[in-house]
């Protein structure tokens, strides 16, 4: 068939899949192709629009997927008979709602395993260690059969319960099995208190920058956010106490120890008082701790000072052992329990008892402890080896983590990570934008660098490609920390210069 040509902007933030979706799609509904066309094959249209064969292949999937093609065995891809517009949906779940946030998470988990995942959320397939996770898979496997074949209970397992209640006490949570809710990973665990505790119309308080994915959450919801700056020790609370006396949030989700993506943790001052205020303004605080593991001296957590009155907590196993055996909690009272496992029930049943009883089998054969304590040293050396290697280069740094994965950081001598981006993109190293952790999704300069990634000589290419800016004295330009990034905008609109933090301004808004 004749050349198909596809409008595709490599410069911009879009994805290559997602553009040719939405190129081919448009084409389609435009009635530029008839029922039953055959498309180019995909050699040809990956020839013809400038991509590789598998972004072709994963936007045909996605195309089939949505209705709109469909695959002949041997024969290639068609346009479907009829479009099914009437399939778009008019539910409560508008993923268009979450567009911004999707449409990055679909370059995040595309399949080109050529380039550097510099800006992922996960650790190297070279960092996993499966020696004693295949030992857990085949004990499970060989002695406890009915973790293959049989539903978990709805909270999960009592046996995995128990240790995490074990895990709890070190951090001084004191909790008994009743008020421990297994789910599948964080991202459920979020997804199940937002459908029970907010509905559409809902005001809630979101860290800017925060965690994209409760973002997405939160707008399927129909929810309202509202941004409050992440500082090196936690959210600002001078600012938290203006929002509060022009809106009343339902919650308040605050990652508390290395924060995604900042790298920041919570300290005790700005704990007491983000508890004070949540007393006085009468709001529930959301702990996501999903990587409490990777801290090596325990810090205050606000589920501990607080007893789980006004705190629910949450964490998670998957980022430490695997992304795949995902295996999570949440941590509340028992009224709140109660009410998350009945959703919990209605939307998947159970979680996985197979993946429940090997994370179960690591903790009590002591596999997990040596493998954590493992990862703890080898992130703490990455993360001042890559640190190092930034402040050397330039580069400008939120904050200096003292430990985790992440550092927030900027090129000072450009106004938006676009175009960091692309110069990291001919390094074949691939970056998230920084926008895509702020609710509102407006552009910055700011990115998030996973430095586990950060010793493979692309990274080091790219890090160091760059002029060394000289400041007034002729000095070498030092890290230095600045003002919390824009939290986002909406019909309520205050801007406030941040208090010791000259020529930064911090806006916040409420989000339409």
């Amino acid at each position: 068939m004749s050349k198909m040509q596809l409008r595709i902007d490599r410069a911009s933030a879009v994805p290559l899949v997602h553009q040719v979706v939405e190129a081919i799609r448009e084409r389609i509904e435009s009635q530029g192709m008839r029922p039953e066309e055959r498309m180019p094959s995909i050699r040809q249209l990956a020839a013809d629009a400038g991509v590789s064969r598998n972004t072709v292949i994963e936007a045909y999937d996605q195309l089939v997927a949505q209705g709109l093609l469909r695959s002949r065995l041997g024969s290639g891809f068609y346009v479907t008979e009829r479009v099914p517009r009437q399939f778009s949906g008019h539910g409560s779940s508008n993923p268009e709602l979450a567009f911004d946030v999707t449409s990055q998470m679909w370059n995040l988990f595309n399949s080109d395993n050529v380039n550097l995942k510099l800006g992922c959320g996960w650790l190297p397939e070279a960092w996993r260690e499966v020696d004693d996770l295949s030992y857990a898979i085949r004990h499970v496997t060989r002695l406890n059969r009915s973790g293959l074949l049989d539903y978990s209970t709805p909270l999960g397992s009592m046996n995995l319960r128990q240790l995490v209640q074990k895990r709890l006490r070190l951090l001084d949570i004191q909790v008994d099995g009743n008020q421990i809710l297994l789910t599948t990973g964080a991202s459920h665990a979020l997804d199940l208190l937002v459908r029970y505790l907010t509905k559409p119309g809902d005001t809630v308080f979101v860290e800017s920058p925060g965690y994209y994915n409760l973002f997405g959450l939160l707008k399927l919801q129909g929810v309202n956010m509202v941004g409050v700056s992440r500082g090196q020790h936690g959210p600002d609370m001078d600012e938290l106490e203006r929002l509060l006396q022009i809106v009343r949030p339902r919650l308040f989700f605050v990652n508390s120890v290395l924060q995604n993506p900042t790298g920041t943790t919570l300290s005790p001052g700005v704990a007491h008082r983000l508890l004070q205020l949540a007393e006085r303004y009468d709001f529930t605080v959301v702990e996501d701790d999903i990587y409490a593991d990777f801290q090596a001296d325990p810090t205050i957590r606000l589920a501990a000072l607080d007893g789980l009155k006004r705190v629910i907590y949450l964490s998670s196993y998957s980022k430490s052992l695997s992304c795949s055996l995902r295996v999570g909690f949440i941590v509340g009272d028992s009224a709140l329990i109660r009410g998350l496992v009945d959703v919990k029930m209605l939307t998947s049943i159970a979680s996985s008892r197979f993946a429940e009883h090997v994370v179960a089998t690591m903790l009590e054969n002591g596999s997990y402890r040596k493998l954590i304590e493992r990862l703890r040293q080898k992130m703490a050396r990455q993360m001042v080896s890559a640190l190092s290697l930034m402040q050397g280069a330039g580069w400008e740094l939120f904050a200096e983590p003292i430990g985790g994965m992440f550092v927030w950081a900027r090129r000072p001598e450009v106004d938006s990570a676009q175009e960091v981006i692309r110069r990291a993109a001919v390094r074949g190293v691939s970056l998230t934008p920084g926008s895509i952790f702020r609710q509102d999704a407006a552009d910055t300069p700011w990115l998030r660098i996973n430095v586990t990634y950060a010793a493979d000589p692309r990274a080091a290419a790219f890090l160091t490609d760059w002029p060394v800016l000289p400041t007034h004295r002729g000095e070498r330009l030092a890290s230095r920390t600045p003002g919390p990034a824009a939290s986002g905008q909406g019909s309520i609109r205050a801007q406030e210069r941040h208090a010791g933090e000259p020529g930064l301004k911090g806006q916040f808004f409420l989000s339409n």
